[in-house]
């Protein structure tokens, strides 16, 4: 018994024992599960990093502080005119009511501006309909914080809303 044993290379001559082979036993895997894991989640976190844009670090940062100045004359603008607006979104329509003392203009410019994702930025001209009352097709806009700037075609004054 102990011949046939020794030839088969298999078992435990005390137990009787068969060993499994190595891929059938629990601890190997364990020991390699972390580092797998470790590696995968790297893969997917180069990809991420690689495949979406970092929409919140402006490239021209410097020009957009030294511009700072010019932004202030224009909200200063608004309010020597006593420039006011109202805005609805309605039906696929951006409705805007304007008041103010003086002459209003012929059209305003809105740009959509998405808190996180530049790319989603949109620009519409809202035509007058009404004495006061400006209108344009609005495009279906996806989900997330939306600011509202409205200017005169002239860029002389800008009225900021936060929230769509």
């Amino acid at each position: 018994m102990l011949n046939s044993e020794r030839k088969s290379g298999h078992g435990s001559p005390v137990t009787g024992h068969q060993p499994k082979a190595w891929y059938r036993e629990p601890w190997p895997w364990i020991i390699m599960a972390p580092p797998a894991v470790a590696v995968i989640a790297g893969a997917i976190t180069l990809w991420l990093a690689v495949s979406t844009s970092d929409g919140l670090v402006a490239d021209d940062y410097y020009k957009r502080g030294l511009a700072i100045n010019q932004e202030i004359r224009r909200d200063q603008v608004v309010i020597e005119r006593g420039l006011a607006a109202g805005v609805e979104r309605r039906d696929g329509v951006l409705s805007v009511q304007l008041a103010g003392r003086g002459e209003l203009p012929d059209a305003l410019f809105a740009r959509l501006v998405h808190a996180t994702r530049a790319g989603h930025d949109q620009r519409l001209r809202l035509a007058r309909v009404a004495p006061g009352l400006y209108q344009a097709a609005l495009p279906e806009l996806p989900t997330g914080r939306w600011r509202l700037i409205l200017e005169d075609p002239r860029g002389e004054w800008r009225i900021v809303k936060e929230g769509l």
